[in-house]
Protein backbone atom coordinates (compact mmCIF):
# COMPACT_ATOMS: atom_id res chain seq x y z
CA UNK A 1 0.00 0.00 0.00
CA UNK A 2 1.06 3.70 -0.53
CA UNK A 3 1.55 6.20 1.35
CA UNK A 4 -1.26 9.02 0.78
CA UNK A 5 -0.07 12.01 -1.26
CA UNK A 6 -0.25 15.32 0.17
CA UNK A 7 -3.10 17.44 -0.08
CA UNK A 8 -2.31 19.88 -3.23
CA UNK A 9 -4.24 23.24 -3.08
CA UNK A 10 -6.29 24.00 -5.55
CA UNK A 11 -6.18 27.57 -6.29
CA UNK A 12 -8.83 29.27 -8.52
CA UNK A 13 -8.67 32.82 -9.93
CA UNK A 14 -12.55 34.94 -10.81
CA UNK A 15 -11.68 38.08 -12.41
CA UNK A 16 -14.21 40.81 -12.97
CA UNK A 17 -14.26 44.54 -12.42
CA UNK A 18 -16.42 44.28 -9.71
CA UNK A 19 -17.43 47.84 -9.70
CA UNK A 20 -19.74 47.31 -7.96
CA UNK A 21 -19.80 43.66 -5.99
CA UNK A 22 -23.21 42.91 -6.63
CA UNK A 23 -25.06 39.58 -5.07
CA UNK A 24 -24.80 37.88 -8.57
CA UNK A 25 -20.81 37.93 -7.45
CA UNK A 26 -21.34 36.84 -4.52
CA UNK A 27 -23.10 33.53 -5.82
CA UNK A 28 -20.13 32.78 -8.24
CA UNK A 29 -18.08 33.32 -4.97
CA UNK A 30 -19.59 30.59 -3.04
CA UNK A 31 -19.64 28.34 -5.67
CA UNK A 32 -16.25 28.58 -6.55
CA UNK A 33 -14.78 28.24 -2.73
CA UNK A 34 -16.76 24.78 -3.12
CA UNK A 35 -14.61 24.23 -5.88
CA UNK A 36 -11.25 25.40 -4.96
CA UNK A 37 -9.29 25.71 -1.67
CA UNK A 38 -7.76 28.86 -2.35
CA UNK A 39 -10.01 31.51 -4.10
CA UNK A 40 -8.40 34.81 -5.42
CA UNK A 41 -10.59 37.34 -6.82
CA UNK A 42 -8.82 39.64 -8.81
CA UNK A 43 -10.20 42.75 -9.96
CA UNK A 44 -9.20 44.17 -13.61
CA UNK A 45 -7.55 47.50 -13.67
CA UNK A 46 -7.80 48.94 -17.40
CA UNK A 47 -6.54 52.46 -18.40
CA UNK A 48 -9.22 53.51 -20.47
CA UNK A 49 -12.01 52.97 -18.16
CA UNK A 50 -13.01 55.12 -15.43
CA UNK A 51 -14.44 52.95 -12.89
CA UNK A 52 -17.23 53.89 -10.48
CA UNK A 53 -15.45 52.77 -7.34
CA UNK A 54 -11.46 52.58 -6.89
CA UNK A 55 -9.07 49.80 -7.17
CA UNK A 56 -8.37 50.04 -3.31
CA UNK A 57 -12.61 50.54 -2.64
CA UNK A 58 -13.46 47.61 -4.53
CA UNK A 59 -10.67 45.19 -2.61
CA UNK A 60 -11.93 46.52 0.36
CA UNK A 61 -15.67 45.36 -0.75
CA UNK A 62 -14.60 41.89 -2.15
CA UNK A 63 -12.74 40.93 1.57
CA UNK A 64 -14.97 42.31 3.44
CA UNK A 65 -18.04 40.94 2.09
CA UNK A 66 -16.30 37.65 0.41
CA UNK A 67 -13.99 37.01 3.10
CA UNK A 68 -16.65 35.74 5.59
CA UNK A 69 -18.47 33.17 2.28
CA UNK A 70 -14.98 32.07 1.71
CA UNK A 71 -14.54 31.06 5.33
CA UNK A 72 -17.78 29.66 5.59
CA UNK A 73 -17.36 27.36 2.78
CA UNK A 74 -13.30 26.52 4.24
CA UNK A 75 -11.71 28.49 1.41
CA UNK A 76 -8.88 31.23 1.66
CA UNK A 77 -9.69 33.88 -0.11
CA UNK A 78 -7.14 36.72 -1.96
CA UNK A 79 -8.21 40.01 -3.31
CA UNK A 80 -5.72 41.09 -6.21
CA UNK A 81 -5.99 43.28 -9.33
CA UNK A 82 -4.61 43.18 -12.42
CA UNK A 83 -3.68 44.67 -15.47
CA UNK A 84 -2.78 42.10 -17.72
CA UNK A 85 -4.37 38.80 -19.38
CA UNK A 86 -6.29 37.26 -16.86
CA UNK A 87 -4.04 33.85 -17.45
CA UNK A 88 -1.13 35.24 -17.05
CA UNK A 89 -2.47 36.58 -13.46
CA UNK A 90 -3.65 32.83 -12.86
CA UNK A 91 0.00 31.54 -13.96
CA UNK A 92 1.60 33.86 -11.40
CA UNK A 93 -0.75 33.00 -8.44
CA UNK A 94 -0.74 29.43 -9.28
CA UNK A 95 -4.09 28.69 -10.16
CA UNK A 96 -5.31 26.07 -12.34
CA UNK A 97 -9.37 26.80 -12.28
CA UNK A 98 -10.62 30.15 -14.12
CA UNK A 99 -14.30 30.64 -12.31
CA UNK A 100 -16.78 32.70 -14.99
CA UNK A 101 -20.01 33.60 -14.18
CA UNK A 102 -23.21 32.89 -16.91
CA UNK A 103 -26.39 34.44 -16.89
CA UNK A 104 -27.50 33.58 -20.34
CA UNK A 105 -26.90 32.53 -23.61
CA UNK A 106 -24.95 35.60 -24.82
CA UNK A 107 -22.38 35.20 -21.77
CA UNK A 108 -21.66 31.48 -22.81
CA UNK A 109 -21.40 32.67 -25.98
CA UNK A 110 -18.78 35.16 -25.41
CA UNK A 111 -17.58 32.99 -22.87
CA UNK A 112 -17.11 30.11 -24.93
CA UNK A 113 -14.52 32.15 -26.82
CA UNK A 114 -13.05 33.75 -24.10
CA UNK A 115 -12.29 29.66 -22.89
CA UNK A 116 -11.02 28.65 -26.37
CA UNK A 117 -8.41 31.53 -26.71
CA UNK A 118 -7.59 31.43 -22.84
CA UNK A 119 -7.12 27.61 -23.30
CA UNK A 120 -4.71 28.00 -26.32
CA UNK A 121 -2.51 30.48 -24.13
CA UNK A 122 -2.36 28.20 -20.65
CA UNK A 123 -3.47 24.90 -21.61
CA UNK A 124 -2.92 24.09 -17.91
CA UNK A 125 -5.87 26.22 -16.74
CA UNK A 126 -9.03 25.11 -17.00
CA UNK A 127 -12.56 27.47 -17.29
CA UNK A 128 -15.18 26.59 -15.31
CA UNK A 129 -18.19 28.05 -15.96
CA UNK A 130 -21.04 28.81 -13.35
CA UNK A 131 -24.76 29.39 -13.98
CA UNK A 132 -26.23 31.78 -12.38
CA UNK A 133 -29.28 31.00 -10.64
CA UNK A 134 -33.10 32.70 -11.32
CA UNK A 135 -32.67 34.97 -8.49
CA UNK A 136 -29.48 36.70 -9.52
CA UNK A 137 -29.80 36.24 -13.53
CA UNK A 138 -30.85 39.64 -14.28
CA UNK A 139 -28.28 41.63 -12.21
CA UNK A 140 -25.31 43.34 -13.90
CA UNK A 141 -22.97 45.43 -12.11
CA UNK A 142 -23.58 48.14 -15.28
CA UNK A 143 -27.49 48.13 -14.27
CA UNK A 144 -26.74 48.60 -10.94
CA UNK A 145 -25.00 51.73 -11.06
CA UNK A 146 -26.73 52.85 -13.57
CA UNK A 147 -30.30 52.77 -11.29
CA UNK A 148 -27.87 53.90 -8.25
CA UNK A 149 -26.79 56.96 -10.36
CA UNK A 150 -30.85 57.95 -11.13
CA UNK A 151 -31.54 57.33 -7.57
CA UNK A 152 -33.39 53.64 -8.02
CA UNK A 153 -33.26 51.53 -4.86
CA UNK A 154 -30.49 48.67 -5.69
CA UNK A 155 -30.75 47.03 -2.22
CA UNK A 156 -32.01 44.08 -4.01
CA UNK A 157 -29.04 43.36 -6.01
CA UNK A 158 -25.71 44.30 -3.46
CA UNK A 159 -24.81 43.10 -0.40
CA UNK A 160 -25.17 45.69 2.53
CA UNK A 161 -21.53 47.00 2.77
CA UNK A 162 -21.66 48.00 -1.36
CA UNK A 163 -25.05 49.12 -0.87
CA UNK A 164 -24.10 51.61 2.12
CA UNK A 165 -21.10 52.71 -0.50
CA UNK A 166 -23.87 52.94 -3.60
CA UNK A 167 -25.20 55.35 -0.80
CA UNK A 168 -22.87 57.85 -0.23
CA UNK A 169 -21.79 58.19 -3.34
CA UNK A 170 -25.37 58.51 -5.30
CA UNK A 171 -26.81 60.54 -2.04
CA UNK A 172 -30.53 61.19 -2.45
Amino acid sequence: MSAPQPHTVRTAIYGGSFDPLTNGHLEVVRSACRLADRLVLAVGIHPGKAPLFSADDRLEMLREVCGPIAAEEQATLEAVTFSDLIVSTAQRLGATLLIRGLRDGTDLDYEMQMAGMNGVLAPQIQTVFLPASPRVRPITATLVRQIAAMGGDVSAFVPAPVLARLKVRFPL
